[in-house]
């Protein structure tokens, strides 16, 4: 067979993936990250090599390359932005992608078939039509999970296929549990030696557009580049073949060397990665966003539990339909805990409620019910005395799908996560502090301080000049 006698095959490509888990509208369209990618699959020697360029515009360059070789990897990142730091020296990779990286060989086209044939438990299943076309269908296990083969009967190429394995959870799918990948392959290309090779990848997760590339460049069995596909001697020795992958259901709460911090008299802010904050009321605790597991939302429950043990957990606020925001929420469903939420979130939250967690089990997988939902669609108060709360969405153009949290008592605002502060201190990005700054004028509340989910506690009167500072200049101007 044609396949067997491959040794390498090399690719330039060009495409994109789908940001969806930080886009406007969990429906699409989409924030775009636009990608050059070149790999390199060394069958004979087994070695890879991965290596992206992104360009998020107008807001970030960066590479990120990936270098697998004697079941070591190595891994190096640097951005290309105008004010990037320099690049960071090779440090080593984890067990993780060494084992993503032999999957994506396994199942990437030029090995695929022979993935199949060689598999010991393989095994027919019923036909099915995709696309359109008739499809013969064939599947068998790779690291302990499914592999589905869609093959064209008239051609007998590969039209797609599903793996539900590590590969398919890697990078922002890993919050949840079950993730089906689907690759679907078209574009098919007559290459050197007879053989035939999909040039446009269109990858699907959960259903969901995650991705595509075409290649513009092939090569099979050409001499590779030793120096790429090199990990130095230093790195080899600093890889740890027994580290843990970073689990976000098992991240600490917090940062260490940051406590938590009580804004005003039974506000306390949790600030982390992704912050959350506890609000005392005379009937119990309402806690401020369900951020990235399940695990951490546990945590987070805990934690409120032991700072106010008098109090039950009344209420669980989430502001966004990003995945930060509501990562975690099936702990809060689980415990019986009402949700505020959004009403144009409903969808999303649904979503993510409903999927199965066989893989990674949580409390509502093992004990399942039903969500209590108050939807926000306009003004909502939650509680009385001097922490009460009001809810009003956003309605911004970009931020049409997060809501704010005013404490009137306080002049206290919680933002939700329409913009990020920079390290110099300044905000990206304008519209979006408009679209705050529109949102509290609409609703006539006086904000003296705010706080948002990567931002602390930050005087309100710092935003305007944001505002004017941008009506002077053009942007963006092409600069990262």
């Amino acid at each position: 067979m044609k396949l067997r006698t491959i040794h390498s095959v090399q690719w330039e490509a060009s495409g994109y993936r789908n940001e969806l888990e930080q886009s406007e509208r969990p429906e699409g369209p989409y924030i775009v990250q636009m990608n050059d990618l070149t790999e390199i699959h060394d069958l004979a020697g087994h070695r890879y090599l991965s290596r992206q360029l992104s360009s998020l515009y107008p807001v970030d360059r960066f590479t990120n390359t990936v270098v697998v070789s004697d079941q070591i990897a190595m891994r190096l990142t640097s951005s290309l932005g105008a004010a990037a730091p320099p690049p960071q020296p090779a440090q080593p990779g984890t067990p993780q992608q060494v084992q993503a990286a032999r999957e994506r060989m396994a199942l990437s086209p030029e090995r695929l078939l022979l993935t199949a044939l060689d598999a010991p438990d393989l095994h027919t299943l019923p036909d099915v039509t995709l696309q359109s076309i008739p499809q013969n269908v064939v599947s068998f296990m790779l690291d302990g999970a499914p592999v589905i083969l869609y093959l064209n009967p008239y051609t007998h190429l590969p039209t797609a296929v599903d793996y539900s394995g590590p590969l398919a959870h890697a990078g922002f799918w890993s919050y949840l549990g079950d993730v089906t990948m689907r690759v679907n392959f078209s574009f098919w290309w007559l290459a050197k030696g007879g053989i035939h090779m999909p040039l446009q990848w269109n990858v699907e997760e959960n259903g969901l557009p995650d991705s595509m590339f075409v290649i513009r460049k092939l090569m099979i069995d050409e001499p590779l580049n030793e120096s790429e596909l090199t990990i130095p001697d230093d790195v080899r020795k600093r890889y740890d073949p027994n580290s843990k992958a970073a689990d976000l259901e098992s991240r600490p709460l917090g940062i260490p060397g940051q406590p938590a911090q009580e804004l005003k008299p039974g506000i306390v802010f949790i600030p982390g990665a992704w912050n959350a904050t506890f609000i005392r009321q005379n009937d119990g605790i309402v806690i401020l966003e369900a951020p990235i597991s399940s695990g951490y939302s546990a945590k987070v429950i805990a934690e409120a539990k032991r700072r106010f043990p008098d109090l039950p957990v009344k209420a669980v606020i989430t502001t966004s339909d990003s995945w930060p925001h509501l990562a975690g929420i099936r702990e809060y469903v689980a415990e019986g805990v009402p949700i505020y939420a959004l009403d144009l979130n409903r969808p999303i939250l649904d979503r993510v409620i409903a999927g199965k967690r066989t893989t990674k089990t949580d409390a509502l997988e093992r004990s399942p019910r039903k969500p209590e939902f108050h939807l926000v669609s306009g003004k909502t108060v939650l509680g009385t005395g001097p922490n009460r709360m009001e809810l009003y969405p956003i309605r911004g153009e970009t931020s049409e799908r997060q809501m704010m949290v005013y404490f009137p008592q306080h002049r206290l605002l919680y933002g939700s996560d329409p913009f990020q502060q920079n390290g110099d201190g300044s905000f990206f990005y304008p519209q979006t502090v408009g679209e705050l700054m529109d949102a509290v004028a609409r609703e006539h509340i006086g904000v003296d301080e705010f706080f948002m989910m990567h931002i602390g506690p930050t005087p309100w009167d710092a935003l305007p000049k944001v505002l004017a500072e941008a009506a002077m200049k053009d942007t963006p101007d092409g600069t990262f």
